[in-house]
This record gives C-alpha cells, sequence and structure tokens, in this order.
C-alpha cells in the first residue's frame, strides 16, 4: 500500500553531508520526495512509495554513515499525495 512518510531529523545533520547521503540512498528504493535542511538546524525528508519500501529507505538512512550526527528521529505517517516524480535535495 502506498504510503507518505515525513521525517524530521535532530542532530548534527547540517553541515556534514546529511542530504546528499539521503538522496545517495534513495537511488536504491523506488521512492519519490525530497530532502531539505530546516532553519532549526534540523532536516526534513518527505518520501512516498510503498509502506514496507520506505520503512527500509528509513531502516537504512539510520543505520548508515550518518547514524552517529543522528540524535532524534520524528515520523508521520500519511496518505500518499502523489505530489513527486523523482527524489531530489530541495535548497
Amino acid at each position: 500500500m502506498k504510503k507518505r512518510m515525513e521525517v524530521i531529523f535532530s542532530g548534527s545533520v547540517q553541515g556534514v553531508g546529511f542530504r546528499y547521503t539521503v538522496q545517495k540512498i534513495s537511488l536504491k528504493f523506488l521512492v519519490t520526495g525530497f530532502v531539505r535542511n530546516l532553519p532549526s538546524g534540523k532536516v526534513e525528508l518527505a518520501a512516498e512509495g510503498e509502506e514496507d519500501i520506505l520503512k527500509e529507505f528509513l531502516s537504512v538512512i539510520r543505520g548508515s554513515s550518518m547514524s552517529p550526527n543522528i540524535s532524534e528521529v520524528d515520523v508521520k505517517w500519511q496518505n500518499p499525495k502523489h505530489t513527486f516524480n523523482k527524489f531530489l535535495i530541495e535548497t
């Protein structure tokens, strides 16, 4: 079942290649969406795809080389909005 996953990553997640790592990981999954820095110093991820794939995508991010930079992960699940056609870094 297709879902939308919205995630806020807290910690030392800006200025360390976090967004680029997430985008690189996204290439291994059938997901669309974006990752971007927030003014608060956190990073926002919005992704759509099959729920199982999204869960695996998040698991790989959390287990990546960026893991030590992540102090908190807030995940919200929604119905998909079908507004994305690829996964990209937003500025």
